[in-house]
């Protein structure tokens, strides 16, 4: 197999070594987490399985469709391009979606945390990870495999209109999170490194990612 370094571009190799040394550090919680978590978002993503498909082993994907209409189809493309090669795929929110295309998985927006209750009695095997902004969330975090906190710095999309929490903000919610956590928001090949020592399992974002393993 080529390495990495002769398949990533210099971004890309960058945010993929920043993730890994953080998932080598951060505790697993005794299940293997991607290192890596690409968040696709229909308006800022428009092809995630091209993005997918550039992902290294030991990556991850997290398929948000916020209702699209080919939301089936495009989730069999992001299992296509995802099965077999070391990188797990998440659906957000949409369990029965994640049944439907054979998902690894289901990740929760904060609103729907609660769900991971019943999701974990149903579906040992599955990965379930959740979403969170602010210390009440993370205290109330139940029965997932891990977080991801956001914005760490001023972010787009949605947590655009969220104050950043941070270095220091996201530290103190990570050190109190009964699971471990992602970073995510704002991250970018240039600032990863400032996590080293923030207490993250790893790195996720969006528009970032899909720039750096544009190929």
């Amino acid at each position: 197999m080529m390495p990495l370094s002769d398949t990533l571009s210099e971004e890309a190799q960058s945010l993929w070594d920043a993730a890994r040394a953080l998932a080598l550090t951060a505790p697993q919680g005794g299940r293997t987490l991607p290192a890596l978590l690409f968040f696709t978002d229909p308006a800022r993503t428009p092809r995630p399985w091209e993005t997918a498909a550039r992902l290294p082993a030991g990556a991850g994907v997290v398929y948000r469709h916020f209702g699209a209409a080919d939301r089936l189809e495009t989730g069999r493309r992001l299992r296509e391009a995802t099965h077999g090669a070391g990188v797990q795929l998440l659906v957000g929110l949409d369990a029965e979606l994640a049944e439907q295309i054979g998902a690894d998985g289901v990740h929760l927006p904060e609103r729907a945390l609660s769900a991971a209750y019943g999701l974990s009695g149903r579906r040992p095997d599955w990965l379930l990870t959740g979403a969170a902004h602010s210390p009440e969330a993370v205290r109330a975090a139940r029965d997932l495999h891990a977080l991801v906190l956001s914005p760490v710095f001023p972010a787009g999309g949605a947590s655009s209109i969220k104050a950043p929490l941070g270095l220091e903000g996201f530290s103190d919610l990570a050190a109190m999170a009964p699971c471990p956590v992602y970073a995510l928001g704002g991250i970018t090949a240039a600032n990863a490194s400032l996590l080293a020592a923030s207490g993250a399992c790893g790195l996720a974002g969006v528009e970032a990612i899909q720039t750096a393993f544009a190929g």
